[in-house]
């Protein structure tokens, strides 16, 4: 996205094939180095792993979920079997004209 800095967490890219990125393996010391700056929010795009570890190292802040307009008679899992989650609440609610329904929570690590 233009004006925007922007980071792949990959164990197999070189940072030299993509300049205009940042290319890193660790991504928890990425995470946790851009959220000690000032600035606005980081957006993780992808990766169920991926967020599964930063949500370990407590960096997720806030989740966003949409709930679509669609039966599945089954689906992926928003964390593996036996994970217990941490303490979700609610922040905001949207519904779209679509029937998609925008859900906002903050993550609460005190209260898990």
């Amino acid at each position: 996205m233009p004006g925007m800095h922007t980071v792949v967490c990959s164990r197999t890219l070189l940072a030299r094939d993509f300049p205009d990125v940042t290319i890193t393996a660790d991504a928890t010391g990425a995470v946790a180095a851009l959220k000690a700056k000032p600035g606005k929010d980081i957006w993780l795009s992808g990766g169920g792993t991926l967020f599964l570890c930063l949500l370990h190292a407590r960096l997720v802040d806030t989740i966003e979920v949409s709930v679509m307009p669609i039966l599945l008679s089954q689906g992926i899992p928003l964390l593996p079997a036996g994970l217990r989650s941490p303490r979700l609440r609610l922040a905001s609610s949207k519904a779209m004209s679509s029937g998609i329904l925008a859900l906002t929570y903050t993550v609460d690590y005190a209260a898990a």
